[in-house]
C-alpha cells in the first residue's frame, strides 16, 4: 500500500507535521515486521514501498513529486526514530540499516488511542519540569495515569513547603499554604514584594493544593485528557520553583549574616 492510498491529496500529506505522518508510517513499518517475523524492518525499503519505488509501477502522485513525498516520509521515520518508537537494530547478523520497533512502538502501532496517548506525552517536555517530579510525573502521563501524576506533582509541592518553610507533619493542605505564604510572617513569602503580591502568591498556592491535591487525597479523581493533566502538573512545578527560589534567597541572607558577623568580630 502506497502513502497515496492513504492521503489520496498531495497537498494534505504535504500539509502533515511529521508526527501526524508518523502513525501511518509506524503501522506500516510494524506490517513489515510481521513480513519479516524478526521484528525487523528497513526505512529505505519501506520509504521505497510507501512511494510505490519498489513495485515499479507508477510512483505516488506522480515522480515530479518524488522528492517532496520522500522527505515528508523521512521526516516521520526520524519522529519515529528520535521518540523512541523505532530503533536501530544492534545484531550485526542482520546486516546494517535494518531498524525494529520498540515495545512502546509496538503498542503503538495497532492502536491509533495507544499512539495518540504517546504523542501527546513526547510533545511534552520532561526538561520544562521541576526536577523533584520530572521523572515520575512525567512517566505516568506518558502511561496514561494522569490522576496519579498529578496527584505526585501537589504532593511533593506539600512536602517541599513544609520542608523548606520548617512545619511539621500536622501541618498539610490548604493550611500549610495560607501560613508559609502568609505576607506578614510565612517563611516563604518574599518580603520584598509589594502586599498585593504576595497575597495573590498566597492565593495561588492554597488554591492550587485546594484544587488539585487535596481531591486527590479523599476519593478517586477522574482526568481524561492528557493536556489537562500536563497543565496541572506544570503548575506544580512552578510552585516548586518558586519554594527553592525561596530557600536559595533564606540561605543567601544566612550567609550575608555570618559574613557581617565574622567582620564585627574581627
Amino acid at each position: 500500500m502506497t502513502i497515496a492510498a492513504i492521503y489520496p491529496d498531495l497537498n494534505v500529506l504535504l500539509g502533515l507535521a511529521p508526527a501526524e505522518l508518523a502513525p501511518a508510517v509506524l503501522r506500516r513499518a510494524w506490517e513489515a515486521t510481521q513480513e519479516t517475523r524478526r521484528n525487523l524492518f528497513n526505512p529505505y525499503s519501506l520509504r521505497q514501498t510507501l512511494t510505490g519505488m519498489s513495485t515499479g509501477r507508477e510512483v505516488a502522485y506522480g515522480r515530479e513529486h518524488l522528492p517532496a513525498v520522500e522527505n515528508a516520509i523521512s521526516e516521520a521515520l526520524n519522529w519515529l526514530a528520535t521518540n523512541g518508537l523505532t530503533m536501530p537494530d544492534l545484531d550485526p547478523s542482520s546486516g546494517s540499516n535494518w531498524y525494529s520497533l520498540t515495545k512502546d512502538g509496538i503498542a503503538a502501532a495497532q492502536s491509533k488511542e495507544a499512539f495518540d496517548q504517546y504523542a501527546r506525552a513526547a510533545a511534552f517536555p520532561k526538561a520544562l519540569l521541576h526536577p523533584r517530579i520530572a521523572e515520575k510525573a512525567w512517566l505516568s502521563i506518558a502511561r496514561g495515569e494522569l490522576s496519579d501524576a498529578v496527584f505526585t506533582a501537589f504532593r511533593t509541592v506539600e512536602e517541599r513547603v513544609r520542608e523548606v518553610g520548617g512545619y511539621g507533619l500536622a501541618d498539610y493542605g490548604a493550611e500549610l499554604m495560607r501560613k508559609a505564604f502568609h505576607p506578614q510572617n510565612g517563611p516563604l513569602a518574599k518580603y520584598a514584594d509589594p502586599e498585593s503580591e504576595k497575597e495573590g502568591l498566597r492565593n495561588l498556592a492554597t488554591g492550587a493544593i485546594s484544587s488539585y491535591k487535596n481531591p486527590h487525597s479523599h476519593r478517586t479523581v477522574v482526568i481524561n485528557e492528557a493536556l489537562e493533566a500536563q497543565e496541572m502538573v506544570m503548575l506544580a512545578s512552578h510552585l516548586l520553583r518558586i519554594v527553592d527560589s525561596r530557600e536559595e534567597e533564606r540561605a543567601a541572607a544566612a550567609r550575608r549574616s555570618t559574613a557581617m558577623h565574622q567582620r564585627y568580630e574581627a
